[in-house]
């Protein structure tokens, strides 16, 4: 690989670090970062090496421990010349070989070359916070922090991976190591990745186990969970440049932020979003919590036309995004005017217990016990004449979603119910082409999530729940969304739930400390009783979330009618046009919701167009403002609001 080849892919991904640039190429070797930097301003150029010159590293992330390491590192002779974290890991590879990621807490991606031994060696955090993708076409190895960093090097033009799609529009994230590119591959959270005489090697090094179990009573685990919180807070605001956090008004955000402020001599710096729609609007809960801790407080409110982003937003994220990325871009886009680090609450409801699904699949099987007959003949007739309401959350949605799962058992049932509201594999049948419905008629999605559910890494079902969803739905889809979004605006997004000493915390609690009853997340919303205000405490969990049912119905309505009469999917074999149209009638007359389901295709409609067929992002974005304009700028513009609560 050329210099210049080098550098032009550094520079694709330019947005990940745009305040410094670094190289080392030393004959078939070359490595290249672009540096957000955050701490050790000055001397933390990148790439590294140590004292010899003989092992040099490119990172991409944070060391929390870094200076525990450092001190150590010191006091058994190495010489270290910066204060950055990036500079341990080669003193710890030079100490510990590959289990160097053993020692480091953090979030990272990192390229570690050892000269004498001619050895590559990749590695990603254990939860999967950064990403880190790489090819063997070509020849050799390249790898990069994002995919449009390595198409240049494809010997072809960029092609869809059909069985990847296959699995996406079940489960809204690719799972394993494939991407949607063809022949592009990514290095799965907690591995590490070997490369010497042109052989790779993948190798897991860490994992997540749910027992042997908590012993200490309830106070007892109360007052580790509140140390834990604190400490892992506090090291996670470890940095030179301003930073501030995300306040969605749900409990993780609002508890995280919450502990942050307790934690600063400063007023913290706090961003919110929300929506015109009232039942989807989370704003006058994070105020709430502003307010309480004297927070320095921005706000932003979007509407329906945050979709002509989404050609933007795919390019950051290189998979159709989910509408959870539009709330964390446009938060994202706020904070980045006022910080360069923000923290947030990913990872809560998959570490203790936070969605309606792990409550709903105990309920499942109390209506099980209800004569099947009459289930079928009488019960679930009368649910299915129900209209769907398009509110959030709506009682007609978990009545059907009820009767769907008295179906199935275990882990088939919790795999269903974790695509519930997307493409089931019977969906798909209707969907799909006859030639590409042949390809995968045998391929069921389901069958990733089982691979974790039917584990023996947990025993309670409640734990295998939460166990598959922090091995594929929080790795795979909900930190990649929060690292692309917040690296779109050149801030670094960090998640001290996702701390691995925080997760592996919270595997060892008995399950009745989740999940109590109907009470979702028990023992942590025990702990926010001491930081948030009690109206928030008595609401029921919302969520992230947008009115898509609403928009669908109005005024996305043209926008998608006019992508689908004209799909790329269709004319590449892959989709029947007439089905995607008969969806979305469907969807606008109040028959069904199909609000997510439409959601997924609008996306990769725009996905196929941008990343596969090359079409400018700008004509894209004209497409999709068009229906907008007619209906009036003015009414439906994002609106900045901006409002600041002084502290």
């Amino acid at each position: 690989m050329s210099p210049e080849t080098l550098r032009q892919m550094a520079d694709i991904i330019r947005h990940r670090g745009p305040d410094d640039a670094g190289y080392y190429i030393q004959g078939k070797i070359g490595l290249a970062n672009r540096r957000l930097s955050i701490i050790d301003l000055e001397s933390g150029h990148q790439p590294i090496s140590n004292e010899q010159g003989t092992v040099w590293v490119v990172f991409n992330g944070e060391i929390y421990n870094y200076p525990e390491l450092r001190r150590s590192l010191q006091e058994r002779g190495h010489i270290l010349r910066t204060n950055s974290d990036t500079e341990v890991i080669v003193h710890l590879y030079e100490d510990h070989g590959l289990d160097c990621v053993k020692k480091l807490r953090g979030m990272f991606a990192f390229a570690l070359w050892d000269e004498t031994n001619q050895q590559l060696l990749l590695a990603r955090d254990p939860l999967g916070q950064k990403p880190l993708f790489y090819t063997t076409a070509g020849g050799g190895l390249s790898f990069a922090s994002e995919i449009k960093a390595l198409l240049p090097l494809m010997p072809h033009s960029p092609r869809l991976n059909a069985r990847a799609m296959h699995h996406y529009i079940s489960l809204r994230y690719v799972p394993g190591e494939d991407t949607l590119f063809e022949g592009v591959f990514k290095l799965p959270a907690g591995h590490y990745m070997t490369f010497k005489d042109n052989r790779l090697q993948v190798q897991s090094y860490w994992d997540l186990h749910y027992t042997p179990k908590h012993t200490g009573s309830e106070e007892e685990i109360l007052a580790e969970l509140r140390q834990l919180l604190k400490e892992t807070v506090a090291c996670h605001m470890l940095s030179d440049v301003p930073l501030g956090a995300f306040l969605s008004g749900g409990l993780d955000s609002t508890l995280v932020a919450s502990v942050m402020a307790s934690l600063s001599d400063q007023p913290v710096a706090t961003f919110s979003i929300g929506v015109r729609e009232p039942d989807f609007n989370e704003l006058p809960f994070a105020r709430m919590v502003a307010e309480r801790w004297g927070t320095c407080h921005y706000e932003d409110i979007l509407q329906p036309d945050v979709v002509t982003t989404l050609p933007e937003m795919i390019w950051h994220m290189e998979e159709p995004v989910d509408p959870f990325a539009m709330g964390v871009f446009a938060v994202a886009r706020l904070a980045s005017r006022h910080v360069k680090v923000v923290l947030g609450g990913d990872g809560g409801d998959e570490i203790f217990a936070g969605y309606d699904r792990y409550f709903g699949n105990l309920i499942v099987d109390l209506y099980s016990l209800i004569p099947r007959p009459l289930r079928r003949m009488v019960i679930e007739p009368l649910i299915h004449r129900l209209p769907d309401s398009y509110s959030y959350n709506n009682r007609v949605q978990k009545l059907k979603w009820l009767a769907a799962m008295s179906e199935s058992s275990a882990g088939v049932r919790y795999g269903n119910s974790a695509s519930y509201l997307r493409f089931s594999h019977a969906h798909k049948q209707a969907l799909y082409t006859p030639q590409l419905w042949q390809q995968f008629a045998n391929v069921d999605s389901i069958e990733h999530l089982l691979h974790y559910f039917n584990a023996s890494n947990a025993e309670d079902v409640v734990d295998k729940m939460l166990y598959t969803d922090t091995r594929t739905r929080l790795a795979e889809h909900l930190l990649a969304v929060n690292d692309r979004m917040t690296m779109a605006f050149s801030i670094e997004g960090r998640s001290p739930l996702v701390d691995q000493k925080m997760v592996e915390f919270a595997a060892t609690l008995p399950t009745h400390f989740k999940l109590r009853g109907r009470r979702l997340k028990y023992i942590q919303h025990r702990l926010a009783h001491e930081y948030l205000p009690e109206p928030l405490l008595r609401r029921k969990k919302q969520g992230f979330s947008f009115p898509l049912a609403y928009w669908f119905r109005n005024e996305l309505y043209p926008v998608v009618k006019q992508l689908f009469e004209n799909s790329r999917l269709a004319e590449t074999g892959y989709m029947r046009k007439e089905s995607m149209l008969s969806m979305l009638d469907e969807h606008r007359s109040g028959r069904m919701d199909h609000n997510y389901r439409l959601w997924l295709l609008l996306n990769l409609e725009i996905w196929q167009r941008q990343l596969i067929d090359q079409e400018p992002v700008d004509k894209l974005v004209e497409m999709l403002r068009q229906p907008f304009d007619a209906l009036g700028r003015n009414e439906l513009s994002v609106t900045p609001s901006l409002n600041s609560i002084a502290p």
